[in-house]
């Protein structure tokens, strides 16, 4: 019996069943460490294809750099805070940068497709 990475089997019937996979590890070639795996199958083919939006969820500045208008940005403010995404601290804090430095203070607007630009 042999254990390999916690798995424990007969070792001359796992080779019989690998054999070329045996003869790789008793070699010591093609050693891959794994530091982590996803659960969730769409995610994986995401970043497997190099998308680099891949996982990312959008926080209330990205939300309010799509705004044209302070009017729009309060209505941004008012929801996620009544939906509880942002606490009333945040969204104070966010209509004062508003109310005195204007919604581009959040940064550029973020146009239509700004997504799928490249990085």
């Amino acid at each position: 019996m042999r254990s390999i990475n916690g798995l424990i089997i007969d070792w001359e019937r796992f080779k019989k069943l690998f054999p070329h996979l045996a003869e790789e590890m008793e070699r010591g070639v093609a050693k891959v460490s794994i530091d982590a795996y996803r659960i969730d199958p769409d995610e994986g083919e995401r970043l497997a294809r190099g998308d680099p939006w891949a996982g990312y969820e959008p926080d209330v500045i990205d939300f309010l750099r799509r705004c044209d208008t302070e009017e729009e940005a309060l209505e941004i403010i008012d929801y996620l805070e009544r939906r509880g995404e942002i606490t009333s601290e945040r969204a104070e804090e966010l209509r004062r940068q508003l109310r005195e430095r204007g919604v581009r203070s959040f940064g550029e607007k973020k146009e239509p497709g700004y997504y799928l630009r490249d990085l």
